[in-house]
């Protein structure tokens, strides 16, 4: 039996730590039911990123990769009448415009996947993995106040106003739950040169599964979830390499 019997490892082994930081730009719509019609949230993300690869299984390296990040999310809404154009206020005679601004720190957990020059060449990559993220603070800009009695009556401010969309509630609710979580999937190129460290490009996208207000059948919204995109530039660092 002995002598029948072999030992293989397929994986090459690898015991790479590299550290390093990261920053982009987010673009960010929130996803509500009942609908609002709104714009992309534009904001920063920056943190910083360890990586850890294990192993070289045929032509695939295969690491595991951590991030702590703050990111500016949010929504912004698209306040515009029937005929496409923008509401204008009846008392300021400005362009209604309304943004929430949310602060969080989010923390991604990565299989990272990577194919091509594994030194001193660029290799492309995916990343794919779950992220939970918390809330630390939120702030709104708008230009325009909606009286009470109107809030709990939408129909009569859209009406008075020309507004396409009888949802304001969100726009004096506060965040619900600040805890929040998904998942993430990028994709990307990374150049490494010798002595000098790592350089990547990626694309991302993030689907939240967590609501931020409440979403029982006595709440307004059945849903209101994030959906992320990012583009990011990294840089980081061998630590430890054998």
């Amino acid at each position: 039996m002995v002598s029948l019997c072999a030992s293989a490892q397929v994986g090459e082994y690898r015991h790479v730590f590299s550290v390093g930081a990261s920053g982009g730009y987010v673009l960010n719509r929130l996803t509500l039911q009942p609908s609002l019609p709104q714009k992309m949230h534009g904001g920063t993300t920056f943190g910083i990123v360890g990586r850890y690869t294990s192993e070289k299984y045929f032509s695939t390296l295969c690491a595991i990769q951590m991030e702590v990040n703050m990111t500016q999310l949010g929504w912004n809404e698209d306040i515009v009448t029937y005929n496409n154009t923008p509401v204008v206020n009846p008392i300021t005679g400005e362009e209604e415009k309304y943004r929430r601004d949310m602060t969080y720190v989010q923390i991604p957990i990565f299989a990272h996947l990577s194919w091509g020059k594994e030194r001193n060449g660029v290799c492309g990559f995916v990343n794919l993995g779950p992220q939970i993220g918390f809330m630390l603070s939120e702030k709104t800009d708008k230009n325009y106040e909606i009286p009470f009695t109107e809030v709990n009556f939408p129909d009569t401010y859209t009406r008075s106003t020309g507004r396409v969309s009888t949802i304001v509630a969100q726009e004096t609710m506060p965040v619900e739950n600040k805890f929040d979580y998904g998942i993430a999937l990028g994709a990307g190129i990374e150049a490494s040169i010798k002595h000098i460290g790592r350089f990547a490009l990626e694309a991302r996208y993030y689907y939240g599964l967590g609501n931020i207000y409440g979403d029982s059948k006595r709440d307004f919204f059945g849903q209101s979830s994030h959906g992320t995109i990012f583009i990011k530039l990294a840089y980081l660092y061998d630590l430890q390499r054998h």
